[in-house]
């Protein structure tokens, strides 16, 4: 019968899976997905294109992306100028609040929104292990290893391990037995709804790269897990805090594919697998002094030129290719002539860019406006008192803003007191706010609608709410000042505005996404919207991006240097008879062989 397509050597017994999984659900467990990404395509270059000769490239935009690019051709003899509007770093930077040192110390550190470096990012650290410290090392030293995330639920607490082991070899069975243990929720969520969601994460384990691609990047996360159907506590405590927990994300808009391959990735790192490092990663510095500014420096010595306050405002075209770019300045406008043009700006900046005349060369380029951003930007409290919150990152399932935040004083090196501000703030509290739509808790009002001070208020009672004795534990005196991202502008008017949002996975996004290479031969991406296989946008999407796009330089200017290296999400070689055997399932329209219950089961 066709239901019964299996792989001869990985027939599984329906009865053990079920047995497995109601274990799990006595124990309440949270389930993490997984996902073989069908990658973008491989190819770098295009047979017909005519190669672009020399090797000066212009690169515009100085964030993740562009500060690649130029790391990565600089080291290869290629004459690199990286043009940037408003700040080295984009939005990885930190950002320092004027005026706030005082005695020799340094102005207390915002930052668009908390680092995180995922034990499964790999392109990204081996970027920085080839930026040199001053007093020796690199940059990849300047990484340091939390060692839980915690949950904050209406005065519960919940911990994800920040390392686990599987009984016996990996499979859909021991993977399960894990993730059963990894949190436990109690009795907060019914027995049948856990046994649910740990069902269908497995579903998405052993989903071969046909279904991803074909079904799961089509389908919203909360879809493929019924949320709607099920209990308030299930979506707040499983379905909320998998996703902010992993990608800071909202559920009814990331799609399955993206969420399944960050939670993947997720688990492997905790269970010491593919080669990755431990799960939660920080900085032990602000950015700018960890990363950034030692990253500068080096490619500065290496010959970039690096110019600050250019804003590109047009590509020109002749002769089906990229002619020259017109950059705005202080001073006035000028023309960049260039053997290549890399665009790595944010796809809200790229697309007014991309012209009728681009256009007609590309057409698959119209669909970066098809491409949806959102708000997720950073919000510091300043303590006087360290909080202890977790040794990691925190989420609050439960509160309407979605807020993440991580204690930084803990993971950096230097004294918080004698390094920043006036002497007595101890910490900082940072946190991002991601539902800047949603009505508070205390002014009924999103917070776009809010001014500053309802922000911190709201905040401060969405933490409240959160933490065990909560207004005990985060008391008024304790909050020194705070600081919001200034890329948020007009609060609390009709032109409330966000000058850094972020791009967004929505269900069947990845259709609109293009590669890094263009049909203008002299034409490239690297953003974190270019097709990428870690599919997020983050640094580590917009690292992988300019990688590509190096590559296609490197072959289309016949300069013979070697690729930059690409680094894959590990994919684990147990599953690979499961991936085939869903394939063929898949392609015979029939559901996944794990998908067999219902949402009300038993």
């Amino acid at each position: 019968m066709a239901d019964d397509v299996h792989s001869s050597n990985n027939h599984l017994d329906r009865r053990k899976f079920l047995g497995t999984l109601a274990a799990g659900a006595a124990v309440a467990g949270l389930g993490i997905g997984a996902g073989v990404g069908a990658g973008p395509a491989a190819a770098q270059s295009r047979s017909a294109r005519p190669a672009a000769a020399g090797r000066r490239v212009a690169v515009f935009g100085g964030g993740m992306g562009g500060l690649t690019v130029a790391h990565e051709l600089i080291e290869r003899g290629f004459q690199v100028t990286v043009y940037e509007r408003k700040a080295w770093g984009g939005k990885c930077r930190s950002i320092p609040v004027a005026g706030t040192g005082t005695g020799g110390r340094a102005d207390l550190p915002g930052e668009h929104g908390f680092r995180f470096f995922p034990g499964f990012y790999q392109n990204l650290p081996d970027t920085m292990s080839r930026i040199p410290l001053p007093g020796g090392g690199t940059a990849r030293d300047n990484l340091v290893s939390g060692t839980e995330e915690v949950a904050y639920y209406r005065g519960s607490t919940i911990r994800l391990p920040a390392q686990g082991s599987i009984a016996g070899t990996l499979s859909p069975q021991s993977l399960l037995t894990f993730l059963s243990s990894a949190v436990q929720v109690g009795t907060l969520v019914p027995v049948n709804e856990v046994a649910y969601f740990l069902q269908k994460i497995i579903v998405f384990v052993t989903s071969g790269p046909k279904r991803r691609l074909g079904q799961w990047e089509k389908t919203s996360f909360a879809d493929f897990v019924k949320s709607a159907q099920m209990s308030q506590n299930y979506q707040e405590l499983l379905v909320d805090m998998f996703t902010s927990t992993l990608v800071a994300a909202k559920p009814d808009k990331a799609n399955t594919r993206t969420m399944g391959l960050m939670a993947e990735a997720w688990a492997y790192s905790t269970l010491g697998l593919g080669g990755y490092g431990t799960p939660d990663r920080v900085l032990n510095a602000p950015t700018n002094d960890a990363l950034i500014d030692p990253w500068l420096a080096y490619l500065r010595s290496r010959g970039v030129d690096f110019q600050m306050g250019a804003t590109l405002t047009e590509l020109q075209v002749a002769g089906r290719q990229i002619s020259g770019a017109r950059v705005s300045t202080a001073t006035g406008t000028a023309t960049v002539d260039a053997d290549h043009y890399v665009l790595a700006v944010p796809v809200e900046r790229a697309v007014p860019l991309l012209n009728n005349d681009i256009l007609a060369i590309d057409p698959g380029l119209a669909g970066l406006s098809k491409l949806t951003t959102d708000w997720m930007n950073g919000i510091m409290l300043y303590l006087k008192q360290p909080l202890n919150l977790s040794n990691g990152h925190v989420t609050f399932p439960g509160q309407p803003w979605a807020l993440t935040s991580i204690n930084q004083g803990q993971f950096w090196r230097k004294n918080f007191a004698a390094t920043y501000g006036d002497g007595t703030v101890q910490d900082c509290l940072s946190l991002d706010l991601s539902a800047w739509d949603k009505p508070g808790v205390l002014y009924g009002k999103p917070a776009k609608a809010c001014t500053p001070t309802e922000i911190v208020a709201e905040i401060k009672e969405q933490l409240r709410r959160s933490i065990p004795l909560g207004p005990v534990a985060l008391p008024d005196s304790n909050i020194h000042s705070y600081f919001i991202d200034p890329a948020i502008t007009g609060l609390a008017t009709a032109g409330v505005t966000n000058d850094e949002p972020l791009l967004i996975n929505t269900p069947n996004s990845w259709d609109s996404r293009p590669e890094a290479v263009t049909a203008l031969p002299n034409l490239y991406l690297a953003a974190d919207y270019v097709r990428n296989d870690i599919n997020l946008a983050t640094m580590e999407g917009a690292n992988e991006a300019a990688r590509k796009a190096v590559n296609a330089i490197i072959d289309n200017s016949g300069s013979g240097q070697p690729h930059a290296q690409l680094f894959p999400l590990y994919q684990p070689p147990e599953f690979a008879p499961l991936y085939l055997d869903d394939d063929v399932r898949y392609s015979l329209h029939l559901p996944n062989s794990f998908d067999i219950i219902d949402p009300t089961w038993p």
